[in-house]
């Protein structure tokens, strides 16, 4: 006998404030190595001097033309070719020292980059977080899903907040018009408390990432260290966004060559889809399997015949944009790792969800993950911090934005 579960139906708030569209789904992540300086030698560099260089010759490999010309001759060109070497290494060891100096592109992260400057933020993101969850549960699932389509394309910069006038930026894109409005209020929210306390210090990337962590640990999930530093991002096209978000149809080997294109591993991929657990899913997402081709048949390879029964129940097929379900249909309030025992019982909502289970090199996570929440949420956290290190953007390629909704210029 299946234990006893349900589908719930709710109309998703997607108006919240400047946000008046219906949002798009597709969860989720690009690392850039800080390049090393590179280790470079000069065969004619005196390392106990390494402003100058000195001759390097050879005083057996004379040329013909050489032997042919007086001593004075010789000795001016052997000075001429001094003066020329000098005058090269030199010009490496310039080019080595700026490759030195010059700050990486890549941000550094750190736990503790606003003690100084913003010692508070964590706990003001955090109080506008509880009570947004407070006033309405969509806040987790809409939060932890807007970081991770905001990660995935142009990496982790806030550039999914801004709203554009002519419709063309990220949150415009078809991938993201299912985006609920609650996680954008969220964000919008706390960005404008801690801009009291701190005007113009702290990125809305980085509100969006604390505040991501914190609706996990406030619906019973684990809470980890968040790395700081970000900056906002400069462009947001909705061009940027098709084909960088994994899709409910993927089969698990597009969907980990997707996510190790992020650097994020097959149990990285596997961990961060039990974000599923607190999620929801308009019907339109799935609908093409549960109604195949309108016959009214759910698709057996997908669902379970009492699941989509219960599937059919809370989404007709005339249902109204607005209505979605919960896509842990056992704890859906609680981040837990039911999500894996359901798809071991034929409850994956999204056939990449099930597939997850039975692609041969992402099960054994899944059945891990399964039996052991504790494993789950360690590897939940790590993956995470991973995600939040993709793409961030510093120096000229980014800015602290006053309004999460718009760029300074």
């Amino acid at each position: 006998m299946m234990a006893s579960w349900h589908v719930h139906n709710a109309i998703i708030n997607l108006h919240t404030d400047n946000y008046r569209k219906e949002r798009k789904r597709k969860t989720v992540y690009i690392d850039r190595p800080i390049l090393p300086v590179p280790s470079l030698h000069f065969s004619h560099c005196s390392e106990a001097v390494p402003v100058y260089c000195l001759l390097h010759s050879n005083r057996n490999s004379k040329t013909r033309a050489q032997a042919s010309t007086t001593a004075p001759e010789r000795q001016a060109a052997s000075e001429a070719m001094e003066r020329w070497r000098r005058s090269n290494c030199l010009l490496a060891v310039a080019v080595v020292v700026a490759i030195a100096v010059v700050p990486s592109a890549e941000a550094k992260l750190s736990p503790g980059y606003y003690r100084t400057t913003c010692p508070r933020v964590e706990s003001i993101v955090r109080s506008v977080v509880a009570r947004k969850v407070r006033q309405t549960f969509v806040t987790v699932p809409a939060t932890l899903r807007l970081f991770f389509h905001d990660c995935f394309v142009q990496g982790c910069d806030a550039s999914v907040m801004i709203a554009s006038g002519s419709n063309d930026a990220e949150k415009d894109a078809p991938d993201n018009e299912s985006l609920a409005g609650d996680g954008f209020d969220t964000v919008v929210r706390a960005k404008a408390a801690v801009e009291k306390a701190c005007p113009g210090v702290v990125s809305c990337a980085d509100v969006l990432a604390l505040a991501a962590r914190d609706v996990v640990s406030m619906s019973s999930g684990p809470r980890w260290t968040v790395e700081l530093g970000r900056l906002d991002g400069l462009v947001s096209k909705a061009g940027d966004v098709a084909g960088r978000l994994p899709g409910p149809d993927m089969r698990p080997d597009a969907l980990a060559a997707m996510f190790a294109d992020n650097n994020l591993t097959v149990p990285d991929m596997v961990a961060l889809s039990g974000a599923h657990t607190v999620g929801f899913s308009h019907c339109a997402r799935f609908a093409g399997r549960l109604y195949r081709s309108g016959s009214g048949g759910a698709d057996s390879s997908y669902y379970r015949a009492s699941y989509a029964r219960q599937l059919k129940a809370a989404c007709p097929q005339d249902v109204g944009p607005t209505i979605a379900v919960d896509m842990d249909p056992v704890t859906p309030t609680v981040f837990d790792n039911a999500y894996y025992a359901n798809l071991a019982r034929g409850l994956g909502l999204f056939a990449s969800d099930q597939a997850l289970h039975d692609g041969a090199a992402s099960r054994p996570a899944v059945e891990g993950f399964a039996r052991n929440q504790t494993l789950f949420f360690e590897a939940f956290k790590e993956a995470m911090v991973k995600l939040g290190r993709v793409g961030v953007k510093s120096g000229r390629s980014g800015e602290i934005r006053r309004d999460c909704t718009a760029f300074n210029r």
